[in-house]
């Protein structure tokens, strides 16, 4: 008969997080997420499967937890709230208390050995999955005339998330609240009406 589990698998889980949103996947050794996390590696092996699934898990609780305004935000009433709520999102997020800089989606992974290109992969998913979601939104605004029939609903879509991501590096690189907000003005101003 298996032994109960001696730990809380979501703390454990949100440690782990907490070390891949900072130290991307690579960066964050096992020896590392076992101490954090508080466990040995037969027990993370055991609950998670492997470093990946454990990476799987932990992307899945920020995706649902610290990540969940961005896909809020899409569904603001107008594309223009939606461009503007994304984009202040990630001026906003910086000096959260107790929440590193950055975007898991954006630094987890973006370079990676050959034996970790699936991880890659999956989070340059989510960040399409993203993408998408943004563009039905602005073809949506475009069909109800809030946007420019000319207006391309899947440029307009890459410039935000292309702004959005770019906050979330500046953030890393130790921008303030206030210098980012201002980029969320700037660009603003180039969306259309």
């Amino acid at each position: 008969m298996p032994r109960p589990r001696a730990f809380d698998v979501d703390e454990a889980t949100d440690r782990a997080l907490e070390l891949f949103w900072t130290r991307g996947f690579e960066g964050a050794t096992l020896d590392q997420l076992t101490t954090a996390m508080g466990i040995n590696r037969p027990s993370l092996y055991a609950t998670f499967g492997s470093k990946e699934g454990l990476f799987q898990r932990a992307l899945e609780r920020y995706v649902a937890g610290p990540a969940a305004p961005v896909l809020a935000a899409i569904e603001a009433e107008t594309a223009r709230d939606a461009a503007f709520r994304m984009m202040r999102f990630y001026s906003d997020a910086v000096g959260i208390a107790g929440r590193p800089r950055g975007c898991l989606l954006v630094q987890g992974a973006l370079v990676c050995n050959d034996a970790n290109v699936g991880i890659r992969d999956v989070l340059s998913a989510k960040r399409q999955a993203t993408l998408a979601l943004l563009t039905k939104r602005f073809e949506r605004a475009k069909r109800e005339g809030e946007l420019p029939k000319d207006a391309s609903a899947a440029d307009l879509a890459r410039y935000v998330w292309s702004v959005c991501q770019g906050l979330a590096v500046q953030s890393m690189d130790g921008a303030t609240r206030e210098q980012l907000r201002r980029v969320v003005d700037l660009a603003m101003q180039a969306f259309p009406c």
